[in-house]
């Protein structure tokens, strides 16, 4: 019925107005109040720009890549443990939720949750280490992979022109975590919840892989936050709602803030840069930094170059490439 083609496309923004009005809170960021887009462009007449942003992500290459980068273990036998998309898939969700008990605008907290890690290098968290020393090393300023992330958005997918995301959306990316808060309150819910998601999924896969016994957690945060992973993100969301909607602004409670921050160090200390994990941490390192001088001694890259093509490296592609270079 070509007569009808138009119709749904002509309504939709405004019918998407009328309900941002209706429902969200005066603190949430309006869909098409956005502070706009690197490149003017034609907007999508059934989407708003934050479900443009989000589709741009999910189809990006990037994006594609998370399935085979490291949550914690590198190339884990079991078909359970986590990796660096699955994590993606559960920050978005568990913020999405929060976003929504607050009437916070939950298609720029969905672009933002999926976004956050495009940029994060394989082999996790001492990956990262180990391309952050080589680039100090060399002079640079070292790696962070918050910076990629927004580095991947900006210039590196679609062949260098990159995905022309809204502004919103890219400060979401940018200071997911790092010592500048996100501008929105949407950005600001996925700062949270990024370590409420990998804090206690990590615990899981930890216990799973031997080198943590749950009697090793420690009692008192335990005692705070719950027994269970899923206790303990049920306290941490309920929590991050109810403080939140009295400050007016994304906070936690003093006593449940502190219990998670002191998880997470008990997390870096044991499992992600631990003694436990010390062969596998001089394995990446070796595997990095071999990579990387093959990348600039060998091939001749310069540091920006051999850092774009290294951060992009999914796990088993960083292995195989270092082991055909021995």
């Amino acid at each position: 019925m070509p007569e009808l083609a138009g119709r749904v496309a002509d309504a939709f923004e405004s019918l998407v107005r009328e309900h941002e009005e209706r429902w969200l809170s005066p603190l949430a960021v309006r869909s098409y109040e956005s502070r706009g887009r690197n490149l003017p462009e034609e907007e999508c007449r059934l989407r708003t720009p934050f479900q443009r942003d989000r589709d741009r992500i999910v189809h990006s290459k990037a994006f594609r890549r998370l399935r085979h980068k490291t949550q914690v273990f590198v190339d884990p036998e079991g078909d359970h443990f986590r990796t660096r998309l699955t994590h993606t898939l559960e920050t978005t969700g568990i913020a999405r939720g929060v976003a929504r008990a607050l009437r916070l605008n939950e298609d720029l907290v969905e672009a933002v949750g999926l976004g956050h890690d495009l940029g994060h290098p394989p082999f996790g968290h001492a990956g990262e280490q180990a391309l952050d020393e080589l680039l100090r090393e060399r002079g640079g300023r070292g790696f962070r992979h918050n910076e990629h992330s927004l580095r991947v958005v900006e210039r590196l997918e679609r062949d260098g022109r990159g995905l022309n995301l809204t502004w919103e959306v890219r400060d979401g990316i940018l200071k997911h975590t790092g010592p500048d808060e996100p501008e929105t309150l949407e950005g600001r819910i996925v700062r949270i919840v990024d370590r409420v998601a990998y804090i206690n999924h990590d615990i899981d896969d930890a216990i799973r892989a031997g080198i943590l016994d749950p009697h090793d957690l420690p009692a008192d945060e335990l005692a705070v936050l719950g027994a269970t992973g899923s206790r303990r993100i049920d306290m941490l969301v309920h929590d991050l709602v109810e403080t939140s909607a009295q400050a007016g602004d994304i906070v936690q409670s003093d006593e449940i803030g502190g219990a998670m921050l002191a998880l997470r160090s008990f997390m870096f200390d044991r499992v992600y840069l631990g003694p436990q994990t010390a062969e596998e941490h001089a394995r990446i390192r070796h595997t990095v930094r071999r990579i990387f001088e093959h990348l600039v001694d060998e091939r001749g890259d310069d540091l920006e170059h051999a850092t774009d093509y290294l951060a992009g490296m999914t796990d088993r592609f960083a292995l195989t490439f270092a082991a055909e270079l021995e």
